[in-house]
């Protein structure tokens, strides 16, 4: 089976593990985790009717990248090391061929900035995300998320990904931007910016509500599948 590695990156707290649980599960976590810790995630196997997805368990993947990880875990638990990216796997059908999509989750604060690298050997596709109701973290998609995508995978396609679209318009969220002078992010906004950093392209979603969710993931398949340059020499590699 096929794989396609999609790694998710962004500040704290913007909704990226939100975001692979509601379109892995069709759930919405009731509380908030950060993405470090000793934690892996496994769910049993389930199907999602309209996309015909099933999760698997990672360490059941023959995959290499996935095993890699399975131990890779393993070593950090038997050292009490913190794991600063949770990965999930799940059978998408595309095209009447079944592959293994392989999302991995990383954790934005500032500590792990020299471990997280290491998920990001053999990605296909980045998700590069910021809350839109978070104006720190649509600038560091500039200033911090780009820059060290493109450092470490120069050649790699990314999308730039706006989440929690569902508090936009939320009278509250607008009244504490207001009191900083501060507004959410427009679909305009971003979009110029995902030109001006030569994203894919930019989507939106919910994790709450599920609006555009689906459209998120399809459209990095879309980009890891459909590269300008042969997908080989597209992959992300640490030297």
């Amino acid at each position: 089976m096929q794989t396609i590695k999609c790694v998710v990156v962004g500040d704290g707290a913007v909704g990226k593990t939100c975001l692979l649980i509601s379109y892995t599960t069709n759930k919405f976590p009731s509380e908030y985790v950060p993405t470090f810790g000793q934690r892996w995630r496994h769910r049993p196997p389930r199907h999602n009717g309209g996309w015909g997805v099933g999760l698997s368990h990672q360490t059941s993947s023959k995959q290499s990248f996935l095993t890699f990880w399975s131990r890779f875990h393993y070593l950090c638990m038997q050292a009490w090391l913190p794991l600063v990216f949770d990965n999930y796997a799940v059978t998408v059908m595309i095209g009447g061929e079944p592959y293994t999509l392989g999302l991995f989750d990383t954790a934005g604060q500032e500590d792990y900035d020299r471990l997280r690298p290491l998920s990001y050997p053999q990605t296909d596709v980045f998700l590069v995300c910021f809350s839109v109701v978070s104006p720190s973290s649509f600038e560091n998609v500039k200033e911090k998320w780009v820059p060290e995508i493109t450092h470490h995978c120069p050649k790699t396609p990314f999308l730039l990904v706006g989440t929690q679209i569902d508090l936009r318009d939320d009278p509250s969220t607008i009244e504490k931007l207001a009191k900083n002078k501060q507004k959410p992010i427009t679909p305009e906004t971003a979009e110029k910016l995902a030109r001006d950093l030569k994203a894919v392209k930019y989507v939106e979603c919910s994790a709450l509500t599920q609006k555009g969710l689906k459209n998120v993931f399809d459209e990095a398949i879309l980009a890891a599948l459909e590269p300008p340059e042969p997908k080989k020499s597209r992959r992300c590699v640490l030297l």
